[in-house]
C-alpha cells in the first residue's frame, strides 16, 4: 500500500470530509497511473490546510469527464442537488487537450476513520 497526497479546494474537502462525495475526478496523467486500489491518499484543503484520509476501493478509467459524469450521480462526484452537473466544469482544472491527452479518472473513495 502507498500512501499518495492530493490538495483539494475547499468545496470538495468538505463534501468527502461530509460523506456527501466519494468519487474524486482528476486527469488519469502520470501521477494518477501510480494509485491502485487498496492505497491512501492524505488531502489537503487548500483553504485551511486540514487533512483528511481516505482509502482507494476503484478506479474509474473514461477518455472524458463527459463520458465519465454519465455512469455516476451528481452527488457522487460533487454537486449539491441545486446544481447542474456540467463535465466542462472540469475544463477549468484541466484543460480539454490535456484531458483527451491522459483520459481520466473517477477515484472512488472510503473516509478512513
Amino acid at each position: 500500500m502507498k500512501i499518495h497526497q492530493m490538495k483539494l479546494n475547499n468545496k470538495p474537502f468538505n463534501m468527502i470530509k461530509n460523506g456527501r462525495k466519494n468519487i474524486e475526478l482528476r486527469l488519469y496523467d502520470e501521477k494518477r497511473r501510480k494509485l491502485n486500489i487498496g492505497d491512501e491518499i492524505i488531502f489537503r484543503n487548500l483553504k485551511d490546510g486540514e487533512t483528511i484520509s481516505v482509502t482507494i476501493l476503484a478506479l474509474h478509467k473514461y477518455e472524458s469527464f463527459a463520458e465519465l459524469y454519465k455512469h455516476f450521480d451528481k452527488a457522487s462526484i460533487g454537486y449539491e442537488d441545486n446544481e447542474f452537473a456540467n463535465p466542462e466544469d472540469m475544463n477549468e482544472y484541466y484543460t480539454p487537450e490535456k484531458q483527451k491527452q491522459y483520459g481520466v479518472v473517477g477515484i472512488e473513495i472510503a473516509l478512513n476513520e
